[in-house]
């Protein structure tokens, strides 16, 4: 599905996004994450072995939402997992940077980030909802 103009601007600007993922219980998780776009689909990274991880590998199905005030997105689809390092490793330190300045983002990436198995997650939207844009019924 492709995002619209005053969506994609929406989640372009630096916020936080809540992924929720099902427990193997069938109970929601949910964790605040950075997150970037890429074409269509939102990018968020993790340490590997964490419990989103865990859960989307067993379930890839999730939702995301970014909020600020009273506009926000809710997005729901499946994720595809890429645990290549060299990837996860430059998709992290992309997504950093994001969030912290150049110098902060280099020291964070090599002081905790590069020294631990990361995870990239690529949300590709299959619904959209949205509150609080002018584009609605």
């Amino acid at each position: 599905m492709k995002l619209s103009a005053d969506v994609r601007t929406f989640l372009e600007a630096v916020r936080f996004g809540v992924v929720a993922t099902i427990n193997a219980d069938g109970s929601p998780q949910q964790s605040v994450v950075w997150y970037t776009l890429r074409g269509d689909r939102i990018l968020f990274n993790t340490r590997r072995g964490r419990l989103k991880d865990r859960n989307v590998r067993r379930d890839p199905r999730v939702s995301f939402c970014v909020e600020a005030e009273y506009q926000w997105v809710a997005i729901t689809g499946s994720v595809e997992i890429v645990d290549e390092q060299r990837a996860a490793q430059a998709d992290m330190l992309e997504i950093t940077r994001r969030y912290k300045s150049p110098e902060e983002a280099e020291q964070e990436h090599r002081e905790l980030y590069s020294r631990q198995q990361r995870v990239s997650i690529f949300l590709t939207p299959e619904k959209v909802v949205t509150y609080g844009f002018q584009d609605e019924d």
